[in-house]
């Protein structure tokens, strides 16, 4: 049987990612995101499931750090409606809530709910943990924001139900496993995630994507963070449509590792349905360019480069 890891307990929206993915797998539920990939490096699991953007919240802290030393590869991704609900001890009511506990991100993504009620708030280590340690301490004063599944697991009754702040509140989570997925289907939209560092080099990080602008692959997604305690050398972690065996996309590669001293294709995966609804986007056709500053040929280029064809 396949054994999925996650972090969180039973109940929290990471469980229900892992379950709604493979709802004939066995659970491990992890204190954290490190020991969750731990636990497929390991071999203690076969796959992992984490969150890594919420359309409220943004990134999801200190994941894009582990995923590059983790050793895995992201073989597919996955989009969860968030849900929240306010629950409390059965018979509680919420004039009688005085403290709201739950994970940090929950709170910040409900945070009308907790101004007009004024409540104390308490950050927990996982939304359905929270709603365990309401039912444990047994007192209407204190309710819990957690997702619809966890009032069922404890016992708990729903006070407030659907109150996050944005209806259409969505997590994106990825899959990751020990070794890369079967290239996908040829046609089917498919997704390459990456890291990279780029050169020591006036206008390194503009020349290292001009491939993908020349070949009009579009970057769905690019974020840099701090390589441990420096502040001066940064990492980049790019999403982009498309599958490294395209031309285009081939071509971009070469041009980015031209321009950076590391490169690494964390993965190539099906893109997931929710990224097609209302595609009415245009993609920008192979080939066609956009402007650009006029830069010389300066004979060091790969043959990709945009300066090489006078872009």
């Amino acid at each position: 049987m396949t054994t999925v890891a996650y972090q969180g307990e039973p109940g929290s929206n990471s469980a229900t990612a892992a379950h709604t993915l493979y709802p004939d797998a066995s659970g491990h539920p992890c204190t954290g995101f490190e020991q969750a990939l731990d636990a497929v490096a390991l071999g203690d699991a076969d796959l992992a499931v984490i969150p890594v953007d919420n359309s409220a919240a943004g990134r999801v802290a200190d994941v894009h750090h582990l995923l590059p030393e983790s050793g895995l590869f992201i073989v597919g991704e996955y989009f969860l409606a968030i849900r929240f609900d306010l629950m409390g001890v059965p018979g509680a009511t919420p004039d009688q809530v005085e403290c709201v506990r739950s994970h940090v991100h929950a709170l910040g993504q409900c945070r009308k709910l907790l101004r007009e009620g004024g409540w104390r708030t308490l950050v927990c280590d996982d939304t359905a943990g929270a709603a365990r340690e309401v039912a444990e301490l047994g007192d209407p004063r204190h309710a819990a924001l957690a997702p619809p599944a966890a009032a069922g697991l404890h016992g708990l009754d729903v006070l407030r139900a659907g109150v996050e702040d944005d209806p259409e509140n969505t997590t994106r989570f990825v899959v990751l496993s020990r070794t890369p997925a079967p290239a996908p289907d040829p046609g089917q939209p498919t997704m390459t995630s990456l890291f990279f560092s780029v050169r020591n080099i006036p206008s390194a990080l503009y020349k290292a994507l001009g491939g993908f602008a020349t070949g009009g692959v579009n970057l769905t997604k690019i974020e840099s963070y701090q390589i441990g305690a420096g502040l001066n050398a940064s990492r980049f972690y790019v999403e982009a449509e498309g599958h490294p065996d395209e031309q285009r996309v081939a071509l971009a590669l070469e041009e980015l590792r031209f321009f950076s001293s590391e490169v690494r294709v964390l993965g190539v995966y099906p893109a997931h349905p929710h990224r097609l609804k209302g595609g009415g986007r245009r993609r920008p056709r192979p080939g066609r360019r956009r402007w650009a500053p006029p830069a010389a040929d300066c004979g060091r280029c790969p043959r990709s480069c945009g300066a090489r064809r006078g872009r």
